[in-house]
């Protein structure tokens, strides 16, 4: 029984799959409003060191739709870490709420969080890892491209908290993971040589060139060149990663049949063209409702189970 839903690596490729077959199975019921809601009377303390639309939607409303209720608290309020220890707070809130999410800058704090908090916890975004985001990605490829398994993920970009998220998901589920970031923007070998350690069969790669990096890609994905906190790199970013766009051009290198995502807030010229988005908004938009329904999946295991089994 894992309590908390921290990093994908704690879990074993079938809970993985689990989630994710619950998560499809539960869908059509939610969207046609005649889904259940056990969790009445229950809170989710939401925590915020970063803002988000889709995070702070998607966790509120899965929770209403439990039947439960989210509070919403971000730094003004709280000042984790600063006016506050987070092990202090989530002793208090552990006392209170029935799970926390938390959304930090560091990873460190979520895993403080979990520690000293008696009830689950859920990694909603941290700089090391976003596990949800992985998760909604892997649902939203399943009902579009059918079984997850030999599916190759093209990630053209920066070596992120996402790209680390999936290079794990795709080690886990039998699935292909190709990174193309820039030198000096992938991620770390320590990273990769651990996942090996672990999954001595997984097909994780780096490939500089995003040409031949989506050429037998299943899913193109890409992210911001610039995450929050990163912004005094602005400049230097856009000008490094110019020739990682995902436009029509890095798409005629991909098979036709590939999908394009990407886990928004989107920069048009940017990481991605105008052309390409809209040609393949419905796939997007798709992945960012899907927040709701994998996290409403998990929360109703959290909360039922205490942990996920």
């Amino acid at each position: 029984m894992k309590k908390d839903f921290v990093s994908l690596a704690d879990f074993t490729s079938e809970q993985l799959q689990t989630l994710i077959d619950k998560t499809i199975a539960a869908k059509p019921a939610y969207l046609q409003k005649q889904g259940p809601a056990p969790h009445a009377r229950k809170t989710l303390a939401m925590i915020f060191e970063k803002p988000s639309l889709r995070t702070r939607v998607s966790f509120e409303t899965a929770m209403t739709q439990l039947g439960g209720t989210a509070t919403y608290l971000d730094q003004t309020a709280i000042g984790l870490g600063d006016r506050e220890p987070a092990r202090d707070i989530a002793r208090v809130l552990g006392r209170m709420c029935d799970a926390i999410m938390a959304r930090t800058f560091h990873h460190k704090i979520v895993e403080e969080l979990a520690q000293n908090s008696a009830v689950p916890v859920v990694n909603g975004l941290t700089d090391y890892s976003h596990p949800c985001q992985a998760m909604a990605d892997l649902v939203t490829i399943r009902e579009r491209l059918g079984a997850l398994k030999g599916k190759t993920v093209a990630f053209v970009g920066d070596g992120n908290n996402v790209a680390r998220s999936l290079a794990v998901a795709c080690a886990k589920l039998d699935m292909k993971f190709v990174l193309s970031s820039p030198a000096g923007y992938e991620l770390e070998e320590s990273f990769f040589e651990t996942l090996l350690d672990e999954h001595p069969h997984a097909d994780c790669s780096l490939i500089h060139e995003p040409g031949r990096a989506v050429q037998a890609a299943d899913v193109v994905y890409t992210d911001t060149w610039v995450s929050m906190g990163q912004e005094q790199q602005r400049q230097d970013r856009i000008h490094t990663f110019q020739a990682y766009q995902v436009n029509e051009a890095l798409m005629s290198f991909a098979p036709k049949h590939a999908m394009v995502l990407h886990c928004l807030p989107a920069y048009r010229g940017c990481e991605i063209s105008e052309g390409v988005f809209e040609k393949h908004a419905e796939a997007i938009f798709n992945q960012a409702e899907n927040r709701l329904h994998f996290q409403r999946t998990l929360l109703d295991e959290l909360l039922t189970n205490g942990g996920i089994e």
